[in-house]
């Protein structure tokens, strides 16, 4: 039984491929039977209402056909994680053929206890969301690294890593380029029934703190009593595992390390500090909230945030590597920059897949539809208070599913859901923490999600198994997050809502 179960486990790659076919399918289906929602929005100067139609593509149509064999390179080549990806494992590449990565976590988590290194690596990733989508391919292969060199499977790190990333989406103590776009949205909303209506970008501050924090002890807790145990005997290789004293060349291509970083770094901040002199010129200074200098379309910072990165983890490689001696050369930091490409043939196989998935998905509009005909609820039901409020989290966490964009979701739901929470008593600002609680809660189970396809592949990268890891495998490994956490949010939102405690500064749960 056991090897005709192996023989039917499908590789990720045909996962997607099968995927891919469904949806072209079930689009041609929808499209045959007019499946199609009306949208709303909110025009910026009447503050009046229009409306449009949004239906189905039909993907299994010779339009559809066309738009596959047309746009599937392009696609690939311009989708986000890939080219991330490859950029950012050059710079990974020099950290662990040097041998950066083994010493400094030694250093740093020899003596830590285990439960302490996950809980750091968790809250890490819960507040990583401040970087944007660039956090997936950071913190996935640096978590596997720690976890690596502390003697444990990586496999438990990257699992954990993605369940903070996706699980703390939407709970950010700091203010996001993604906040600041779904601010305006709520306040345009606002504006329909209060025209005076203000809202702060610190008006969230306290729950989304109290909300970090919780997650990540939570996340901690399942990651060592869940996850942990189903790998808890598969570490093959001892070599890797063994007890490190650092010798004195390491401690010195460390300093080294610390101060070509220091430095780099340095100057990289004055450059996002504005009104010094000569300083800020990394920022879009046409913009007047600090965090969109930062991360607007035309931020300098916003689109080399991958190269500073990159640039800063070649630093850390190549100044560890010239103090320790294991870089002498050029020809040694040149095989460092493709250290971590070797063997990536797969990945990149595995990307192709997602990318094709993701775009048909995003051709169909079948999400789109989807989350218009789930706000459309709050036009016929007449729910006030915590029904009023677990009924967005719960349309947040199911839209989520088929439309991962977070601003793409708000901008259909939130013309709809801000005034009927108005109409109830309940501000925007907690209409609009809710939604990112709720979305959070489902972000890692969908494949749908661009840089899901990060998470499995790493996990395929540093799995001993022979057969791969499947696709509803890794997200299975993600349920106990999803379920935990949603009861987590949802305690913390109506125990929020029932005393009546400030949300932030200036801002509230009640009107």
């Amino acid at each position: 039984m056991t090897k005709v179960k192996e023989k039917m486990t499908l590789h990720p790659v045909m996962t997607f491929l099968i995927l891919t076919g469904v949806v072209m399918i079930i689009s041609g289906v929808l499209n045959l039977l007019e499946f199609e929602q009306v949208t709303y929005s909110v025009n910026q100067t009447t503050l009046e209402y229009t409306t449009d139609i949004v239906s189905v593509e039909n993907v299994f149509s010779l339009s559809g056909l066309k738009y596959i064999f047309s746009s599937t390179v392009s696609n690939f080549v311009n989708f986000a994680p890939l080219s991330s990806l490859i950029i950012i494992l050059i710079g990974f590449g020099v950290m662990e053929k040097s041998g950066f990565l083994k010493t400094a976590i030694t250093f740093l988590a020899k003596k830590m206890k285990k439960n302490t290194v996950t809980f750091i690596i968790v809250f890490l990733s819960v507040i990583a969301s401040l970087m944007g989508d660039i956090s997936y391919i950071v913190m996935i292969p640096l978590s596997a690294a720690v976890f690596k060199y502390g003697k444990r499977n990586p496999l438990i790190g990257i699992i954990a890593a993605f369940a903070g990333l996706t699980c703390g989406e939407g709970v950010s103590m700091i203010f996001t380029s993604v906040d600041s776009s779904l601010l305006s949205q709520s306040l345009l909303s606002a504006r329909v029934i209060d025209l005076s209506y203000r809202m702060a970008s610190i008006s969230g501050i306290f729950i989304m703190g109290v909300a970090v924090l919780i997650l990540s002890f939570v996340i901690t807790w399942i990651t060592e009593n869940v996850i942990a145990k189903k790998f808890s005997n598969q570490i093959d290789n001892e070599e890797e595992f063994e007890d490190k004293v650092l010798t004195r060349k390491e401690l010195r291509g460390l300093l080294f390390a610390i101060f070509g970083a220091s430095v780099y770094f340095l100057i990289i901040l004055y450059n996002i500090i504005p009104g010094l002199p000569f300083s800020g010129n990394l920022l879009d200074n046409t913009q007047i909230l600090y965090v969109d200098k930062l991360f607007s379309y035309n931020s300098f910072f916003s689109n080399g945030f991958v190269f500073v990165v990159t640039i800063f983890f070649l630093i850390l490689g190549l100044f560890y590597g010239l103090g320790s001696r294991t870089i002498k050369n050029n020809k040694d930091f040149v095989d460092a920059l493709g250290y971590s490409l070797d063997g990536i043939g797969k990945t990149l196989v595995l990307i192709l897949a997602a990318s094709l998935f993701v775009s048909v998905v995003k051709y169909s509009n079948i999400g789109t539809v989807i989350v218009a005909y789930l706000a459309s609820i709050f036009r016929v039901i007449n729910f006030e208070g915590l029904p009023l409020i677990i009924l967005l989290f719960i349309i947040s966490a199911i839209a989520t599913l088929f439309l991962p964009a977070s601003i793409s979701k708000w901008s259909i739901i939130s013309p709809i859901a801000i005034p009927v929470f108005m109409n109830a008593g309940i501000t925007p600002e907690f209409a609009q923490i809710i939604f990112r609680f709720g979305e959070s809660v489902t972000m890692g189970l969908t494949p749908v999600m661009a840089y899901f396809v990060i998470y499995l592949a790493f996990l395929n990268k540093n799995s001993h198994e022979e057969k791969p890891i499947g696709l509803f495998k890794a997200i299975k490994y993600q349920v106990p997050y999803a379920t935990i956490s949603a009861i987590v949010f949802l305690i913390l939102i109506v125990l929020w809502y029932i005393i009546g405690l400030p949300l932030g500064i200036n801002g509230g749960t009640v009107l």
